[in-house]
């Protein structure tokens, strides 16, 4: 990649140079991306299940819910700021690097002394190795950032999605043959750091770009003034999402944790697979036409409607057919996986919408307003776990749903202020998507109750002949309510379009 002109500086592509059709070729490549990761994370989970004991994976769960707060630091900021300034060049991307690089290595040698105190807080010697063993990826994934920042500035978003796929893959292969060998939840940790080499080498590879030596330009502090709020708002979220864990591993035990651990990866999964292949793609679409208000607002509210499309039927279906899906894939003896996983599935359309949110912040140039609002995700989010941790596990996951409900339509409200951005043509398309999803979705519980085709689903065989016929009568009366919610097929044939787009273009 021809990273930087002669003048040192690194462009952006711009609306002459065919914006639309970089956006939608962006789209595709990570859409395809995703489908490979997701068909490596579905090998890795099903023969890591039969191979490693929900101990080990509670074990691990127990360390990453501090590390990789750690390995995401500039990953979650320098690369917003780099996609968002209107110009960068060679010495201030070279001043962030080092700047990164140099904090990277500082909290990779905090946390691994920091293993004993977790040991101690969660009660469990084991504690301290892992915490050893994973604080080597925190300074290696460091090293990346600005060569994915860089890339992803270019749009070059089929690179850096086959990079993350390589990683995702090289992570399986050395899990799982580690596994085999019997080396327990050292075959985790083994894959987690071998999957951020991977990509780590695969960035420097593909983007080219060699640092030099730090020089002031005047235009670095305000650049990681502008990271630092990014990065505040993923901490403050980043522990909302994972204090869950912290709560359940610290009150219970890493059993717990493992059963646990393993539905919140599949209702996280399930969500990922439909907003993370369009969230830099639309971060970077909408920071380009943030000033054109009409065009803003058509290009946000088009893309929200294709994630409640999709996200609100994933929900209803999720939640009829995900205790025989955990099954199924993961085996009879996380069962107790699949009873929480049913509690996720609720909240899963309400999440992929609150995910969004972000993008009107930070395209606008607001991150602040970002990070002020995560505040109060994080009071609501907090509340409602504590107030379910009796309850356990189940508990927790019902208090993820709720919340994200709760959220979503003052989320909205709030990050829109600043451009008059309404909520009214927003809240009718939600509406209508959630209504459908929630008349398809009792219909067919109806049915399936009523007929009991398969009686209790204790096998493999039976629990696919369950997911497979619920999930075809819950599709098919979703998209005739859709069609009739909408009187028409309007709905249809914007998502049919787009797929055409993602395919030919």
């Amino acid at each position: 990649m021809n990273s930087f002109d002669t003048n040192g500086t690194f462009g952006r592509l711009t609306q002459d140079e065919g914006l639309r059709r970089v956006a939608v070729r962006s789209a595709a490549a990570t859409v395809t991306a995703q489908g490979l990761a997701l068909v490596a994370q579905i090998v890795s989970t099903i023969v890591l299940a039969r191979l490693v004991t929900p101990a080990d994976f509670g074990l691990v769960a127990m360390v990453t819910t501090f590390s990789l707060l750690l390995v995401s630091f500039g990953l979650n900021g320098f690369t917003e700021a780099v996609i968002h300034f209107e110009e960068i060049d060679h010495h201030t991307a070279t001043n962030l690097f080092w700047i990164n690089l140099g904090a990277g290595l500082v909290l990779a040698m905090l946390f691994a002394a920091a293993g004993s105190l977790l040991a101690m807080f969660y009660s469990f010697p084991p504690v301290t190795h892992v915490a050893r063993g994973l604080s080597a990826g925190i300074f290696i994934s460091s090293a990346s950032v600005m060569h994915i920042a860089l890339l992803k500035r270019r749009m070059r978003f089929r690179a850096t999605s086959a990079n993350e796929v390589a990683g995702r893959v090289v992570n399986t292969v050395i899990s799982i043959i580690l596994a085999t060998r019997g080396w327990g939840y050292w075959a985790l940790v083994a894959g987690i750091v071998a999957q951020q080499l991977s990509v780590t080498l695969g960035a420097w590879l593909v983007c080219g770009w060699i640092p030099s030596v730090p020089r002031r330009t005047g235009k670095t502090w305000a650049m990681v003034r502008f990271a630092a709020n990014v990065y505040a708002r993923f901490t403050i979220r980043y522990s909302t999402q994972n204090i869950d864990n912290l709560l359940i591993g610290w009150r219970f035990d890493a059993v717990a944790l493992g059963f646990y651990k393993k539905a919140y990866d599949l209702f996280a999964l399930s969500a990922s697979q439909v907003t993370a292949p369009l969230h830099n793609v639309a971060q970077s679409t909408l920071s380009r036409v943030n000033q054109d208000a009409g065009r803003f607002k058509r290009y946000l509210a088009n893309s929200i409607g294709i994630i409640a499309f999709v996200g609100m039927a994933a929900s209803a279906d999720l939640t009829l057919v995900g205790e025989h899906l955990v099954r199924l894939v993961l085996g009879s003896q996380w069962s107790e996986s699949g009873r929480i996983f049913v509690l996720f599935g609720p909240g899963i359309g309400a999440m992929l919408l609150c995910g969004t949110v972000g993008w009107i912040h930070v395209s606008i140039g607001r991150p602040e307003r970002w990070l002020r609002w995560t505040f109060v995700e994080l009071t609501l989010s907090v509340s409602l776990f504590l107030a379910s941790l009796s309850w356990g596990p189940a508990g927790i996951a019902a208090a993820w749903s709720i919340s994200y409900w709760i959220l979503l339509f003052p989320g909205f409200w709030y990050a829109g202020r600043p451009i008059g951005l309404g909520l009214s043509a927003l809240m009718a398309s939600i509406s209508r998507y959630a209504a459908a999803s929630l008349m398809a979705g009792f219909t067919t519980a109806v049915i399936i109750r009523r007929t009991a085709l398969w009686g209790e689903p204790s096998s493999a065989h039976n629990a696919f002949i369950a997911v497979i016929v619920t999930s075809a009568l819950f599709i098919t009366l979703y998209l005739g309510t859709v069609i009739l919610v909408h009187w028409g097929l309007a709905p249809l044939r914007q998502f049919v379009v787009l797929l055409r787009e993602l395919n030919l273009r």
